[in-house]
């Protein structure tokens, strides 16, 4: 797809959660891609158990973040989303087809994966009564984000001068961690992955989308 003309505003629209890691992922492509400004939010009750019939009016998944095009046409899923920008954008975010694109794929699905293991223990906690929630299924969760913790801490010299899908996701993960799961401590444990996410952290992008306290 080719790149848009500047002065093209399709008017776009997402379902959008200030607290969802994957509306962030989607919204610091946007604006690494200079589409922030052509993408207005709609605020979303989105809930594990009850659907926001908002969404749902438009996709069966009423998930955030779902994208609606300039059609109206819904686009769920932030991989999916993600790589819709960047092809409007003129493919900046996803490598072409070799190595260096299955390298920035397998890191997303991983930094994905992670925030999947997160946010099924945050719904436990939350969405749970006391009495339902399972110890061993938290604990599994947690294990998954310690492993992935791992991987990345020893791969950490390859995300560095990298501006991708990638490393985008990995940041976001890593920026959720800290948002939600503070008591993890991973950047004591983690110092390379650590010193590499804080210089990452400062970009415009990353600072536009943080998410607000409390």
């Amino acid at each position: 797809m080719a790149a848009l003309p500047s002065d093209a505003r399709p008017a776009m629209k997402l379902f959008h959660s200030h607290f969802s890691p994957f509306v962030r992922k989607v919204m610091v492509c946007a604006h690494e891609l200079g589409l922030a400004d052509r993408i207005e939010l709609l605020a979303t009750a989105v809930h594990p158990v009850k659907r926001d019939a908002g969404v749902l009016a438009h996709h069966p998944l009423a998930q955030a973040p779902t994208l609606l095009d300039d059609a109206g046409e819904a686009v769920a899923d932030s991989r999916v989303i993600c790589e819709y920008l960047d092809a409007m954008a003129g493919n900046r975010l996803f490598p072409a087809p070799g190595p260096e694109r299955w390298r920035a794929l397998n890191e997303q699905s991983l930094a994905d994966g992670l925030l999947d293991a997160a946010l099924l223990i945050r719904y436990e906690l939350t969405a749970r009564p006391e009495s339902e929630r399972s110890a061993a299924w938290i604990g599994g969760q947690e294990a998954k984000i310690a492993s992935a913790l791992g991987w990345f801490e020893a791969r950490a010299e390859s995300l560095h001068e990298r501006l991708d899908i990638g490393t985008i996701a990995t940041a976001v993960s890593l920026g959720y961690l800290d948002l939600r799961f503070a008591d993890l401590a991973w950047s004591r444990r983690h110092p390379r992955i650590a010193a590499w996410y804080a210089a990452f952290a400062q970009r415009p992008s990353m600072q536009a989308t943080r998410p607000p306290e409390g």
